[in-house]
């Protein structure tokens, strides 16, 4: 398999994962929160085989995103631009990075619904699985972009 498509096939899989409806038992949080998970870890090895993609010309011998990614990684100019995203936090690869490094942590990155009925619920809250989509849909763009950009070369 080639590196971009296993690109495809894991961005695929952790669409799949954080798409899966969950039934409502007792334990939907838990199972909710190792699917929010499993694909958040999906997107990170597909961030890596992306990585391996645009760097095939390279020759890179690493391919980890935090070395790529790392302000003092390879002078690659499709590295550059996915630093320059991966320091945005606004961006897909910022929020990314973020939940990544959050997934590696003890706090790990799914968020447990809060069912307070004292407190006032947040209109701007949006569910985990939700942002893991959009992140999702950005990625795939950048992602065709950045394909675009090294076939030209």
């Amino acid at each position: 398999m080639t590196p971009r498509a296993r690109t495809n096939q894991l961005i695929y899989q952790a669409e799949l994962l954080i798409t899966t409806p969950v039934a409502d038992d007792e334990d939907a949080t838990p199972r909710k929160m190792a699917l929010e998970e499993s694909a958040l870890a999906l997107m990170e090895l597909a961030l890596e085989s992306h990585l391996k993609e645009v760097t095939e010309h390279a020759r890179l011998a690493e391919h980890r995103w935090p070395l790529l990614l790392a302000a003092d990684g390879p002078a690659v100019a499709e590295l550059q631009r996915l630093r320059d995203l991966a320091g945005d936090g606004d961006s897909w690869l910022g929020w990314l990075v973020f939940q990544l490094d959050r997934l590696h942590s003890n706090e790990g990155a799914a968020k447990r619904p809060v069912h307070n009925p004292s407190m006032i619920a947040l209109g701007s809250q949006v569910a985990f699985a939700d942002e893991l989509l959009l992140c999702i849909k950005n990625a795939k763009a950048e992602i065709a972009a950045l394909r675009e950009t090294s076939e030209e070369w």
